[in-house]
């Protein structure tokens, strides 16, 4: 979400020396580019690439080793976890071993401000973890972002999110192109900074630069000045669905609340857009209980409770009326849009680390929200787009046909936990869908192939 609230769900460990740095290291000369990015490739037919396992961690200098989980675990009480864990605990490995990574497509991010340290970050993330450099092109055709303040929390929560979003989108589709598109006005609340977003979606789908757009941002429906307002800004997903490009965009991470235009989080319920969309994939947050070798210790649960800082962000769209995919779901969404359609891991305890040096030294952070959620689906979108030989597109009626299927479809059902935060109630996860977590998880492997299917598309 916002950059603003990406700093409440961020653990930093940069307070211990075994896990700081000051010199950040530098990316090969090879990794990254800033030439025109090129067409993403759309022939029909899935080619395989090469098969990919992360080979052993040879870090720079000046980086030190990720901390484990039990590391965390001692030192701050809660859970951290590497590529590696959610590879196996999502089932990516079968893929990886075959050649299915996302090779030959691109996730284009879309962030506010950016990072100014983003090519040494990822570079430093991929080295700890043996993982080869990507393709990163980093595009800004809404404008030039002002120059970087390290004063400026906005711009150093943008910056954080930006980390986030491109470190862990490649660490699921280590094949796949990153195109980081960088807008010049923050995204708060209403319509502020979506004209800009707007413009880049836009860009992006008239160059045809990339097969998956993920949006780790969002704003609270009511917080537009009308209902014409929000359904102005469009423009782009319709292009989106026309190029059978997919969108997706994080549920947000205040559970059933709503937020007003001064981000303060409100008492009544609410749901964010672009996630409340038809036409995008609003993807939820889980809570995820991992070894150390990625094998669970528990059911995932829905992200958030009784007393929780932030939880999945669900309920009812009051722009958007149920669309016809969500009509054997009629039960839990009445006449409205539902959110969120699908989740990922999102709870802090039980982050994502990643790498940073955008403040000024470096050191690792665990971080959580559908901010993280969002790019581990994109990821797997990437993959299967390689894997079908062709772009998905809008996913939605695909993921609600898959889910009548069982968990053979790769569509696993989350029935734990509820998406409450502080002393509000949430929605209960529950067998089937539910407004918490929605349809519920992934297996990848089995997600990939089904979607693959002609009846599933």
């Amino acid at each position: 979400m916002s950059g603003r609230r990406l700093a409440v769900l961020v653990v930093t460990l940069a307070a211990l020396a075994s896990c700081t740095a000051t010199a950040p290291p530098t990316p090969a000369r090879t990794a990254t580019t800033t030439a025109t990015p090129s067409p993403s490739r759309t022939e029909p037919g899935g080619t395989a690439a090469r098969p990919f396992a992360p080979a052993a961690p040879a870090r720079p200098a000046g980086v030190p080793a990720p901390p484990t989980t039990q590391q965390c675990l001692d030192r701050w009480s809660v859970r951290c976890y590497s590529p590696a864990q959610l590879a196996r605990a999502y089932d990516l490995e079968p893929l990886w071993r075959e050649g299915w990574t996302g090779a030959g497509r691109t996730i284009a991010i879309v962030d506010s401000f950016g990072s100014p340290t983003i090519r040494e970050d990822l570079h430093a993330f991929d080295a700890a973890f043996g993982y080869p450099d990507p393709k990163l092109t980093i595009v800004q055709p809404a404008g030039k972002p002002p120059a970087f303040d390290r004063g400026d929390t906005e711009q150093l929560g943008w910056a954080g999110e930006t980390t986030l979003d491109v470190e862990w989108a490649h660490a699921v589709a280590p094949g796949a192109d990153i195109l980081l598109v960088e807008t010049p006005v923050a995204e708060t609340q209403g319509i502020t900074g979506f004209p800009e977003i707007v413009k880049a979606d836009t860009y992006v789908l008239e160059h045809d630069l990339a097969d998956v757009l993920s949006h780790s941002l969002g704003a609270t429906e009511q917080t537009f000045t009308s209902k014409e307002q929000l359904r102005g800004q469009r423009s782009a997903f319709e292009a989106a669905q026309a190029k059978g490009v997919t969108v997706l965009a994080a549920s947000g991470d205040d559970g059933p609340l709503a937020r007003d235009l001064r981000m303060r989080r409100l008492p009544t319920r609410g749901v964010g857009w672009p996630a409340s969309d038809p036409l995008v994939t609003g993807v939820g947050g889980t809570t995820l209980t991992l070894d150390a070798q990625g094998r669970r210790e528990a059911q995932d649960a829905a992200w958030g409770g009784p007393g929780a800082e932030g939880g999945s962000g669900g309920g009812l769209s009051t722009v958007f009326g149920r669309p016809d995919w969500q009509d054997d779901v009629r039960a839990q969404v009445g006449s409205a849009r539902g959110i969120p359609d699908v989740s990922m891991s999102a709870d802090v305890d039980g982050g994502a680390l990643v790498w940073s040096s955008y403040s000024g030294s470096g050191g690792w952070s665990v971080v959580g929200g559908t901010s993280e959620a969002t790019p581990l689906f994109a990821g797997v979108v990437a993959i299967a787009d390689q894997f079908a030989g062709r772009r998905l597109g809008l996913l939605n009626p695909a993921l609600y046909r898959l889910a009548t299927r069982g968990e053979a479809s790769g569509i696993v059902d989350v029935t734990r936990g509820s998406n409450a935060v502080g002393h509000r109630p949430g929605f209960p996860a529950r067998r089937g869908y539910d407004l918490a977590t929605g349809l519920g998880t992934v297996d990848a492997d089995r997600l990939v192939r089904a979607l693959a299917t002609p009846e599933s598309g």
